[in-house]
């Protein structure tokens, strides 16, 4: 097909980033600020069901109501809580996938239409490097720190086509109205849906 110009399902964002390490204050409130944006725009978020700067954007969202979704790496609600210790009573749904913290990564990105970065360790360079295998949209928060303040560079080195989008901003508001912008281009050309283009690694 074309385009999708009739679709009207709400859009769905992953929010990935550090779920530990040195977090700073400024840090915490650009992620949960980010939350608070995607809530506005009646975006449902999406995260790893993670501490940290993912579940910041959690806090922020839920304030103004959003729908949130975890994707658990666990079995069960219980595994969740006393073996990950991960955060749940503000999501709205927890899917368990018994995935396991990196299995779970492909099925966070595979959930949305698109994927914001906020700062990011080992892990979130894994979620990053599923999505632009994957020729997601993906939204960098600089200024985070990690692996959003570097996504230029890897990049470079990538030097690989694979259909997606990347756009950085160190504003929430700005970096998420440009998305919107780029998500409403991408369902008409008929890539927001498409799926990964088949190329080599």
């Amino acid at each position: 097909m074309s385009g999708y110009g009739a679709i009207r399902m709400r859009m769905k964002v992953g929010v990935v980033g550090s779920a530990g390490g040195d977090l700073k204050p400024e840090v915490l409130e650009k992620a949960r600020e980010m939350g608070r944006c995607l809530a506005r725009h009646d975006i449902i978020v999406v995260t790893g069901s993670a501490p940290g700067l993912p579940h910041e954007a959690v806090l922020g969202a839920k304030e103004i109501g959003a729908m949130v979704i975890g994707i658990s790496p666990a079995l069960s609600l219980d595994q969740h809580r006393e073996v990950y210790r991960a955060p749940w009573e503000e999501y709205d749904a927890l899917i368990f996938t018994g995935s396991g913290l990196m299995g779970r990564e492909i099925e966070i990105i595979r959930t949305c239409e698109a994927v914001i970065v906020i700062g990011g360790r080992s892990g979130t360079l894994g979620e990053f490097a599923i999505a632009y295998d994957e020729s997601r949209l993906i939204g960098v928060l600089t200024g985070t720190g990690g692996i959003a303040d570097h996504v230029s560079e890897l990049l470079a080195v990538i030097d690989k086509q694979t259909g997606a989008d990347v756009i950085s901003n160190g504003d929430p508001e700005a970096l998420l109205s440009m998305m919107i912008d780029r998500h409403r281009e991408r369902i008409v050309r008929g890539l927001a849906y498409r799926g990964p283009v088949i190329h080599d690694s």
